[in-house]
């Protein structure tokens, strides 16, 4: 099976079944105890509601794992889940990383996956993995370049002939974003937000690119932090813009980094063929306008971009000899 691990979402693909489970990477825990209450989507709808005694939060942090007992715990809820009545058969597990993961990173995700009973633990970085599932042919020798925005970190690589010719990997993303809109609410409006309403703020009515449209307005609830009493206030668009351009900036930066060490031929080939965005970060309006407006290479955006990585361990794992050369270690 392959897990694509993300910061904000993890998701299960099984060969012949497909995309078996996408749950939020979120685990509830009673502290006294030290035991693990929930998992996924139930455990998400504990975050901010829980009393003392329970917490839950995410145990990966920037696309890597900040906490390994409980990573190892969720894994092993999810290869559980998504083996089924097949339980007697220890999986083969293909686990994404980021980009810039460093060897004692990688060595975590192989030891929690095989504590969390699999067989074998393959590790292949998320660009590869995206630009696999988003139909890319990476073993052709010609350049591709793919931008895989997630809730921890984007990764942003070149490939060709299987291999990454240059990368990077930024810990801007997502969940970045959703700050970065929690914060301009508390200066502007003097409102407290959860995560959940920033993010939905972002989803609802985000863009990359400044939107001259009325109805691009939403009503937001949160806590007065000068009277402490609940509040409610309107957010335009054009503010939601305004408050993540410093982090969209920090990524274009980071793609025109890679693209400045690019080889010419390379180069050439991804102003024919566009940059690939993938990821949850690709469904952000005009992600796509905001990239060509500031590389002036065409940007476009894959085929169901939150499925991208997760198809692509679905693909190698079949095809395992023809991207041997993409995957990074064994256990």
């Amino acid at each position: 099976m392959g897990i694509d691990l993300g910061t904000a979402n993890t998701l299960v693909f099984v060969p012949k079944k497909g995309v078996v489970i996408n749950e939020p990477s979120v685990v509830a825990v009673a502290r006294a105890e030290n035991r693990v209450l929930a998992v996924g989507n139930e455990a998400r709808l504990m975050v901010g509601r829980t009393p003392d005694s329970i917490t839950a939060y995410r145990p990966l942090k920037d696309g890597v794992i900040a906490d390994y007992r409980v990573t190892e715990a969720m894994l092993r809820y999810f290869i559980g889940k998504a083996s089924g009545s097949i339980r007697f058969f220890r999986p083969e597990v293909m686990v994404s990383v980021p980009a810039a993961v460093t060897s004692t990173e990688r060595r975590a995700v192989i030891e929690a996956t095989m504590q969390a009973g699999a067989r074998a633990a393959y590790v292949v970085k998320e660009p590869v993995l995206a630009a696999i599932g988003a139909g890319i042919p990476i073993n052709e020798p010609s350049g591709h370049m793919v931008v895989d925005i997630g809730g921890g970190t984007t990764d942003i690589a070149v490939i060709s002939l299987g291999g990454i010719v240059s990368s990077t990997s930024v810990r801007v993303a997502g969940d970045k974003l959703d700050a970065a809109i929690s914060e301009y609410i508390k200066r502007n409006y003097n409102l407290a937000i959860g995560d959940r309403t920033a993010e939905n703020i972002k989803i609802d009515i985000g863009s990359a690119v400044a939107i001259d449209d009325e109805s691009m307005k939403m009503e937001i609830k949160g806590r007065d932090l000068i009277t402490g009493l609940p509040k409610i206030a309107e957010i335009h668009s054009q503010e939601v813009t305004a408050a993540i351009a410093d982090e969209l900036d920090e990524i274009i930066r980071a793609i025109k980094q890679v693209l400045h060490e690019t080889p010419p031929e390379l180069a050439a080939d991804i102003i024919d063929r566009g940059i690939v965005v993938s990821g949850g970060g690709a469904l952000l309006r005009n992600i796509d306008t905001l990239i060509f407006q500031e590389t002036g290479v065409p940007a476009h955006i894959a085929e169901e971009p939150l499925l991208c990585v997760v198809k692509g361990t679905g693909i190698a794992l079949d095809h395992l000899a023809v991207y041997k050369r993409s995957i990074m270690s064994k256990r």
